[in-house]
């Protein structure tokens, strides 16, 4: 049961409460402590948080000691005249459904101070009409177009590639908002209300009323320039220094196509073609970003090419080498992208930028219409007379890669710019010919982009029921088909520009791998094929949750991890070392031992046993760091890098208990300060007499026998 008081603590409550709200919370709540009596822990939530660039400060937060308020159920927007105006009980806690979380509803209840948070129930199914929480234009002034370079293209002015988008995640909110993911406990919640809060034929709804209490509590404050200078100054000067925020920073994931020292630079006259995706995705809450358009088909279909062309018997006879890239934080104005070409101008980098050859990047790719996919390419650089031939021979094996295939590749007229894509940031420091492939010839296809609802089912993966965790693994949808297609196309097109002369149809993506690709990155990654390509003492990456891909501040998120590890079985081969070999190969005489990556995996089940067969996998997957030069060169207030941090926080959760009327808080206050000097007095009185109270009647005089 539940009972409480105001400002989110409980008070005076009477017993009767905890006895009628027992009957629909016990299973919640059933314990011995006091606390868990009175309160129902939310488990299953997500807070939005407060990041910051180098102007500003986005998201939310509550007060120090999480805020407080009365429930009120939003379902149509007729209801919000109850919480900002008509309702007597204010702060008011809004539980809001899901399909009215919209930008113009949002400043409403942003404008009122009768509002002390939000608890937003996600929509199933997803919002008809689409929903993006991203900016019209993503990544804007940190791609190629600006005033100097394709002044006509920049700020999106030609194409608005993100119409859908209300930048509603990138607005700053003073009272925390949540996400209830649980469709039980939204309903546990909804009861609450409707057994306490809902107003009965027009009449006030009397105490003791269902509250709300969310914390969130952000420590840092109004940019990324303020609180990186908070933490340094705490670094320098305290014992035990306390960061207010920490940039957003991860790995970026490559390998080549024939091995390199990693440790040193390649041949100046070495050419490298670079194939590129992101894999990172947003949303207007923490850590919920499913990114299956906008992410994940990408990258796997990329994963899949790369897999496709290793299987090619010639690949390392090829004149020219190539580069699978996957780009980390490329969502927070290209974080992945613009550290590896740092790095490569500074030298950092085994490639050169002088190396590259051409650019290959698969953005979007799962939504096309009538099997079209679009190429694009930078109608600025293509005026210049050695780029434009270039450009025009990577356009056309592409699109004589497709012959056959169940894909059509259309080029997007010249006079169009660039996608948002990792391609800009290339094109800013060098001019490169590179296209970017992409299932929208103008604005997206992906109506839930940088949203919650970009999951497995807006990209149309689709199982039949009844199917056990490893038929769901293995079987091969629609979707898995569509984005194989796509990877044969660019495995063959890629072979041809590496200087390739022998017969493409045999290079072949093979779907059944697509869909267990798939089911790992949007379903789930706790499955027995991703099981077995990890380290042993990895086995806390997967989860049985919803993957999310949200780059975060720890090193090595989950996303980054699976991809470096996929991209190695998929690419790599099994050799024969024992696992002290392969854990130390500097200690092998293997005279190729630093051209490769050793990894040590627990392999699959022994069909007859319960112990895993482990075994050791060579590859050439490398991880790189994905973190703005911004803050290697502490110009936190730069507008060449990203400049995105993260705000640190103590304390994030939330839960519900019954709050009595300030009335009986006053009473119980009163009766309990009366009740405390009344014993007091009695102790005192008790004492000042206790040799009278407490003397035995023959204490007076002497016994005589």
């Amino acid at each position: 049961g539940l009972c409480g008081g105001g400002g989110g603590e409980p008070s005076g409550c009477d017993l009767l409460f905890i006895l009628n709200f027992v009957p629909f919370s016990s299973g919640f709540c059933w314990g011995n402590s006091v606390e868990r009596k009175i309160y129902i822990p939310l488990n299953k939530t997500a807070p939005c948080v407060r990041l910051l660039n180098a102007t500003h400060q986005i998201g939310c937060q509550s007060s120090m000691n999480g805020d407080t308020g009365v429930i009120h159920v939003v379902e149509k927007a007729q209801d919000l005249k109850w919480v900002l105006t008509d309702g007597p009980h204010p702060p008011y806690m809004v539980l809001l459904e899901g399909e009215l979380f919209t930008r113009e509803l949002m400043l409403q209840l942003k404008g009122s101070s009768r509002i002390s948070g939000l608890a937003v129930a996600i929509s199933k199914p997803s919002p008809a009409q689409g929903f993006s929480p991203g900016l019209k234009c993503p990544n804007d002034g940190f791609g190629v177009y600006s005033n100097d370079y394709g002044p006509q293209y920049a700020h999106c002015n030609w194409t608005v590639w993100n119409p859908l988008g209300n930048g509603l995640a990138y607005e700053d909110f003073s009272f925390p908002i949540f996400l209830l993911e649980d469709a039980n406990e939204t309903q546990v919640i909804k009861q609450c209300y409707q057994d306490h809060n809902l107003p009965q034929n027009g009449s006030v709804p009397e105490y003791p009323l269902c509250a709300m209490q969310l914390f969130a509590h952000m420590h840092a404050v109004t940019n990324t320039v303020t609180c990186m200078r908070r933490s340094s100054l705490q670094t320098a000067f305290s014992l035990n220094p306390e960061e207010v925020c920490d940039a957003l920073s991860d790995y970026n994931v490559w390998s080549t196509l024939k091995p390199i020292n990693a440790s040193s630079k390649i041949n100046p006259v070495d050419e490298v073609i670079i194939v590129a995706t992101r894999i990172d995705s947003h949303s207007f809450f923490w850590n919920v970003a499913p990114g299956a358009e906008s992410a994940v088909a990408s990258f796997v279909t990329h994963l899949a090419a790369a897999e496709a062309l290793h299987k090619v018997p010639d690949v390392q006879m090829l004149p020219r080498n190539i580069m699978f890239t996957f780009f980390q934080g490329e969502t927070f104005d290209y974080i992945g992208s613009s550290r590896m070409v740092y790095d490569m101008k500074m030298d950092k980098f085994p490639i050169r930028l002088d190396n590259i050859h051409s650019f290959l990047e698969l953005s979007q790719v799962a939504l096309r219409n009538s099997s079209v996919l679009w190429v694009h390419t930078d109608p600025v650089s293509r005026r210049n007379e050695s780029i434009q031939p270039q450009v025009e021979t990577l356009v056309e094996a592409l699109i004589n890669s497709s012959v056959g295939a169940n894909v059509t590749l259309q080029e997007v007229g010249q006079s169009q710019p660039l996608p948002p894509s990792s391609f800009q940031r290339f094109l800013r420091a060098k001019s490169i010919p590179g296209v970017v492939l992409a299932d929208h010839r103008t604005s997206f296809q992906n109506r839930y982009y940088q949203s919650m609802y970009d999951t497995a089912e807006n990209i149309l993966m689709k199982y039949p029921e009844g199917l056990s965790p490893e038929e769901t693994l293995d079987y091969v949808t629609d979707t898995a088909k569509s984005l194989a297609e796509v990877a044969t196309v660019v495995a063959r097109a890629l072979y041809q520009l590496a200087g390739g002369t022998g017969n493409t149809s045999a290079i072949q993506a093979d779907p059944r791998m697509v869909s267990r690709m798939l089911y790992g990155f949007l379903i789930k990654t706790n499955n027995s094929w991703f099981q077995s390509i990890i380290k042993q003492d990895l086995k806390g990456l997967l989860g049985d949750e919803l993957p999310q891909h949200y780059i975060a501040v720890t090193s090595l998120v989950n996303t980054t991890q699976l991809v470096q590890y996929v991209l190695a079985n998929l690419t790599g081969t099994v050799v024969n070392f024992t696992k002290e070999e392969c854990l130390n190969p500097e200690k092998t005489p293997n005279p190729e031992k630093e051209m490769y990556v050793y990894t040590w995996v627990q392999g699959s089940r022994d069909p007859n046993s319960t112990s895993r067969v482990p075994f050791c996998v060579q590859s050439t997957v490398h991880l790189t760091k994905a973190a703005s030069p911004a803050f290697e060169l502490k110009q936190w207030g730069s507008t060449e890098y990203s400049t995105w941090t993260e705000s640190r926080w103590k304390d994030i959760r939330a839960r519900i208990f019954l709050i009595a009327s300030k009335e009986l808080e006053i009473i119980t206050l009163v009766v309990g300060i009366a009740i405390l000097i009344l014993s007091l007095l009695a102790t005192y009185f008790i004492n000042a007499k206790a040799h009278v109270l407490f003397s035995s009647p023959g204490d007076g005089g002497t016994v005589a026998y």
